[in-house]
């Protein structure tokens, strides 16, 4: 079974080695996505603008691999920060409504200007 690699339509490539997307059968993993526009540019200085525009940056990512937000069954949320938490999560369960996937969030490192990164998986039936 070949791997499909995922770069949704007019948003800029990673300037890392690496794909927003890699689908192969019904499994679809999104790559850890950040606060960037389809120019690539930061969107937001807070975390809650920033993590809006990280789970568009998902969502975008899965339509192109041929998912929804419904087929996620994982994310896993990098902050750069401990007092970003609250915020985050107002954000996130804003944008994703009632059920929701399962969910790690850890702190780390992310370049300047970034406070979140999100990637996922997604089984597609």
């Amino acid at each position: 079974m070949a791997r499909t690699f995922i770069h949704p339509e007019g948003t800029v490539k990673p300037a890392v080695p690496l794909n927003h997307g890699v689908r192969k059968g019904n499994i679809l993993q999104v790559a850890g996505q950040v606060a960037f526009n389809e120019q690539g540019e930061v969107v937001g200085t807070t975390v809650a603008e920033q993590t809006r525009q990280v789970l568009t940056n998902v969502k975008r990512v899965l339509e192109a691999g041929g998912a929804s937000l419904d087929d996620v069954v994982m994310l896993r949320a990098y902050l750069t920060d401990v007092s970003h938490f609250a915020e985050f999560n107002e954000a996130y369960a804003e944008f994703l409504g009632g059920d929701f996937p399962a969910r790690t969030t850890v702190y780390v490192g992310l370049p300047p200007g970034l406070l979140v990164e999100i990637d996922g998986l997604a089984v597609v039936d």
